[in-house]
């Protein structure tokens, strides 16, 4: 089975409400079973237009990965995800073959 993944780029505009969703979203990370694979760090932008931070979040199948994503414990800390930037999330099956 595939796995699936979180794809998000993110501008943190409001610090301090980013570290309170860091806290809540790591309760529904923790209950689907999340892996950060990437979590901020260097990058360099080589084409196109992206948001300046980057995350990759693996979870054990593109079901897991969209039920975390619609669960109430992540829809808590979605809300205040969209007070602390701009925010683009893809959720993505993982290649399996």
């Amino acid at each position: 089975m595939a796995k699936g993944y979180w794809i998000a780029h993110v501008d943190v505009t409001d610090p301090v409400a980013y570290k309170e969703y860091v806290r809540l979203n790591g309760i529904a990370f923790a209950k689907f079973g999340a892996k950060f694979l990437v979590r901020g760090g260097v990058s360099e932008l080589r084409a196109g237009r992206l948001q300046p931070r980057h995350v990759v979040i693996e979870f054990a199948s593109y079901a897991a990965a969209k039920a975390c994503y619609d669960s109430p414990e992540y829809q808590a800390a979605a809300k205040v995800r969209d007070t602390a930037g701009i925010v683009d999330i893809a959720i993505v099956e993982g290649y399996d073959g």
